[in-house]
């Protein structure tokens, strides 16, 4: 009776569908801090900050997987791949600017810049994978399980899907159809 209680409840809420959900939300807000201070500050993101921004959306395809057509393993691989990839390009720039008198590139969040928290996000989300396989684990989920459809899931979509034609958009205004400058100033189609 206990059981039928529990694949009831993980069949109406699956945890791991929450997880990714929230995961989601997540590299949502990230993209929206980042988007936030290039339009409201002018910073205009490096080649490397756009790489990272890319590893974020390819992060955020995973989660966005998982949640539209069920949980799968090549889901998590996308993410943890992802999550390294943007590590170490976070990593190569953070080396950039070790030197001592180095500003850094851009405005600092909390005392550290973009960079250093695109590592630390990344680094974060491979334990957040982690945690998801714990849990599902626990919940007695299952791979390939029915994804999470309604209201809920589907603004998280909406927002995502919005962030991402937001940061092509303007990655074209600021690149046109070549190489970005390595300290852009301007946008380049919108001179």
């Amino acid at each position: 009776m206990a059981e039928m209680g529990t694949t009831e409840m993980s069949e109406q809420r699956p945890v791991g569908a929450i997880l990714n959900m929230l995961g989601l939300l997540g590299i949502s807000l990230i993209l929206t801090v980042a988007f936030a201070y290039q339009l409201a500050l002018g910073e205009l993101p490096c080649p490397l900050c756009l790489l990272q921004r890319a590893g974020f959306i390819a992060i955020g395809m995973g989660f966005l997987f998982n949640l539209r057509l069920g949980e799968r393993p090549s889901h998590y691989a996308m993410i943890l791949v992802s999550s390294l990839v943007t590590g170490f390009v976070s990593m190569r720039q953070v080396s950039l600017h070790l030197a001592p008198g180095d500003p850094g590139y851009g405005s600092a969040l909390f005392g550290l810049h973009f960079y250093t928290w695109a590592l630390i996000a990344a680094i974060g989300i491979v334990c957040y994978v982690a945690l998801v396989f714990v849990l599902t684990d626990l919940s007695g989920k299952r791979e390939g399980d029915a994804p999470l459809n309604g209201a809920t899931s589907n603004t998280v979509f909406a927002i995502f899907a919005l962030l991402v034609a937001a940061n092509l958009l303007s990655t074209v205004l600021e690149c046109g159809a070549g190489q970005c400058d390595d300290n852009p100033v301007r946008y380049l189609l919108l001179k």
